[in-house]
């Protein structure tokens, strides 16, 4: 069976357009399949459109309505948990990847692979944005150690033991594409088509992006934090033959006009900088270790509509 898994936020003009090319292209495969769609806290009628849809898919289309919007790949890992396939593609509500592309996806994954990436070789973006991803692509590919082009597009599919492996992990603040990637042994990469959005907005702007990125940064690696600490060390070294050449220089020729007084102001400012990078970034890291010790839920799922759900019970995880 295959799983498509669609985080749904505020896309209700295009899920009509989007369920009738899906289907399609299901149809067409020649294997079971399914369809998780998961409301996330939509305000739109995208619940409505979506339970509609399930209505009348007896058994193929399960609706995950969460409590409020949590976010995409919050949304991701619960459309992960409810799926049932031996194979779980994800796929954006907002038509800009499409469906089309899914069989060449798993035509990757039958030759062996554990994740398969779709890569927007063409994106149709503003200049701006193409190159703040391409600067985010080239950083998490620095970080998991799987270089891949385009982490941010989720056109991809994942074999089951790489999904159960990501919901096991639980993280608060989960990157789902990377995340994955440090688990699977075999992982592809295939360019796919890109359009431009037809209705709606994008959810993602510069600032999610770079939230992201901090994510990512202090999700995955301990490299900044051991830098900070080697850059410590290195400043002490240099403070303290700064101070002795300062000492001897003054031994040597005796004091000085307020010259050197402006070099240790600028000196210093240097240093506050550096405690204040160093602060964030710790700040940082004990912020991730306080979302991981509340152990509040990642998503609250209130309903599960359609595929024999009887939505009766939330769920919370």
């Amino acid at each position: 069976m295959v799983s498509i898994v669609v985080p749904v936020f505020n896309e209700s003009s295009n899920l009509d357009a989007l369920w009738s090319r899906l289907k399609q292209v299901l149809d067409g495969l020649g294997r079971e399949w399914e369809v998780v769609f998961i409301d996330d806290g939509s305000r739109d009628d995208s619940l409505k459109i979506l339970r509609g849809i399930a209505a009348n898919e007896d058994g193929h289309v399960r609706v995950v309505e969460l409590a409020r919007n949590f976010g995409q790949h919050s949304a991701i890992l619960a459309g992960f948990r409810q799926s049932k396939g031996a194979v779980v593609v994800t796929l954006d509500a907002d038509l800009q990847n499409p469906p089309e592309e899914i069989p060449r996806l798993l035509e990757a994954i039958d030759e062996g692979n554990d994740v398969v990436g779709g890569w927007r070789e063409e994106r149709q973006d503003d200049a701006f944005r193409r190159y703040a991803s391409r600067l985010h692509n080239r950083l998490t590919s620095m970080i998991v150690g799987v270089p891949m082009h385009d982490y941010g597009c989720m056109l991809r599919a994942y074999r089951r033991h790489i999904v159960d492996t990501v919901v096991d992990c639980d993280e608060k603040a989960a990157f789902v594409p990377a995340l994955a990637n440090t688990f699977a042994k075999r992982v592809a990469e295939i360019p796919v088509g890109h359009d431009e959005r037809q209705a709606g907005e994008s959810k993602y702007n510069l600032f999610g992006l770079a939230k992201l990125s901090l994510n990512l940064i202090t999700g995955f690696s301990l490299i900044p934090i051991q830098a900070l600490s080697m850059t410590g060390i290195g400043i002490f070294i240099l403070d303290a033959m700064f101070a002795a050449i300062l000492m001897i220089h003054r031994i040597v020729y005796g004091p000085q006009e307020e010259g050197a007084l402006w070099t240790l102001f600028a000196v210093l400012f240097l240093f506050v900088g550096f405690i204040f990078l160093a602060l964030g970034l710790i700040g940082e890291y004990v912020g991730r270790i306080y979302i991981e010790v509340r152990r509040r839920p990642t998503y609250i799922v209130r309903a599960v509509h359609g595929a024999e759900a009887d939505g009766s019970e939330p769920q919370r995880n």
